[in-house]
C-alpha cells in the first residue's frame, strides 16, 4: 500500500507539473494579448459597421452608378487580399466592396458558432445596410468561394454574377479535439502566420504577407473564430455547386494551376455538375489574381461586363 500511495502522489505531481508547463507554454506563446476597440481601429483604413452581430470592417470605392462587385476574402486573410483586384476595378468604372469577415481583420469577433448562416447573415445585412443596388456581383476566393456559393444558393434574387477563385471544396472536420486544435493555434501562430507564404508560388516575391496577417493575431478572438469555423462551417462541394447550378448564374472559375492548398484536379469535380466559364492560370499558385494579375484582372472585368 505504501508503495502503491508513493506511486500515485508520483503521478498526481508529474501531472500537475505536466499541466502547469502546459498553461505557462500557452499564456507565453499566445499572441492575443488585445481587445479590438474603436481606439484600436483608430488610423486604420476602410469604414465601420454596426451589424447584428458586431462591428464589420470594410471598404467602398468607385462611381456610385457603377456595377457594384463584392469581394470576400478566404479563411484567415483578410481584406488586403484583394488590394491589387480592388483597385483595379475601381479604375474600370465598377462600384467595389470589400469586408473582413467576424474574427477576422479589424471586423469584431463575436463569441457565437461561426457556421454557414453567420457568414450569410454578414454579407445580406452588409448589403442591405450599405444600400447597395442589387442584384450585386460577388467573388471569392478558397473559404470565400464556399461562403458565396452557399450565399448565392440561399439569396439568388441578391446576386447577378458569381467569381470562384480556386474555391475550397473537400471540406473534413479535425479528428482532434477542439480543445487540442485550439492549444496548438495558440502554441504555434508563427506557423500560421508564416503558412500563408505556401499560397504562393513565388512567396519571395511577398516580403510584407506575413507583416500584414500578424496585425490582426494580437487581437483576442482570431483563434476562436479559425477553430470554430474548422468545427461548425459544414460544406459539401458536391451538393454546394449543384445547388448554385440551380440558380443559372453566369459563373467563373479561376484556377491557379499549381495551388498546393486547393489543387486544381478539384475543378474538375466542380465542372463536372457546375456550369462555368473555367479560366486555369499558368505560373501560379493559390492567389492567381495576385501572382498574374495582368491576366486575371482583366479577365474578371470581362466577365462582370458580358
Amino acid at each position: 500500500m505504501k508503495l502503491l500511495k508513493v506511486i500515485f502522489t508520483t503521478i498526481l505531481f508529474l501531472a500537475i507539473l505536466t499541466s502547469i508547463y502546459f498553461l505557462i507554454m500557452y499564456k507565453k506563446s499566445d499572441m492575443e494579448k488585445k481587445e479590438l476597440t474603436d481606439e484600436e481601429r483608430k488610423g486604420t483604413t476602410g469604414q465601420y459597421i454596426k451589424l447584428s452581430q458586431g462591428v464589420t470592417h470594410y471598404e467602398i470605392a468607385g462611381p456610385d452608378t457603377g456595377q457594384v462587385v463584392i469581394l470576400v476574402h478566404g479563411f484567415s486573410v483578410p481584406y488586403f487580399i484583394w488590394d491589387g483586384t480592388y483597385e483595379y476595378l475601381v479604375k474600370q468604372g465598377f462600384r467595389v466592396v470589400r469586408y473582413d469577415q467576424y474574427g477576422r481583420g479589424f471586423s469584431d469577433r463575436p463569441d457565437v458558432v461561426y457556421n454557414s448562416v453567420l457568414y450569410q447573415n454578414q454579407l445580406a445585412e452588409l448589403i442591405k445596410q450599405l444600400h447597395l443596388k442589387t442584384p450585386v456581383d460577388l467573388a471569392g476566393v478558397s473559404h470565400g468561394g464556399k461562403v458565396i456559393t452557399d450565399f448565392t444558393c440561399s439569396h439568388p434574387e441578391l446576386v447577378s454574377k458569381v467569381i470562384l477563385v480556386d474555391p475550397a471544396y473537400p471540406y473534413e472536420k479535425p479528428s482532434e479535439s477542439k480543445l487540442y486544435i485550439d492549444y496548438h493555434e495558440a502554441t504555434h501562430g508563427d506557423e500560421r502566420a508564416t503558412g500563408q507564404l505556401a499560397d504562393f508560388k513565388y512567396p519571395q516575391r511577398h516580403p510584407d504577407w506575413v507583416a500584414k496577417y500578424r496585425v490582426q493575431m494580437q487581437y483576442k478572438g482570431f483563434r476562436n473564430a479559425l477553430v470554430s469555423t474548422m468545427y461548425n462551417y459544414n460544406y459539401n462541394g458536391r451538393a454546394a455547386n449543384v445547388c448554385l447550378n440551380g440558380t443559372h448564374k453566369p459563373v467563373l472559375l479561376v484556377w491557379g494551376k499549381e495551388d498546393h492548398t486547393v489543387p486544381i484536379a478539384f475543378s474538375d469535380s466542380i465542372r463536372s455538375v457546375l456550369k462555368v466559364d473555367f479560366f486555369p492560370v499558368d505560373d501560379a499558385g493559390h492567389l492567381p489574381y495576385i501572382e498574374q494579375a495582368d491576366k486575371v484582372n482583366p479577365m474578371i472585368a470581362e466577365f462582370l461586363r458580358k
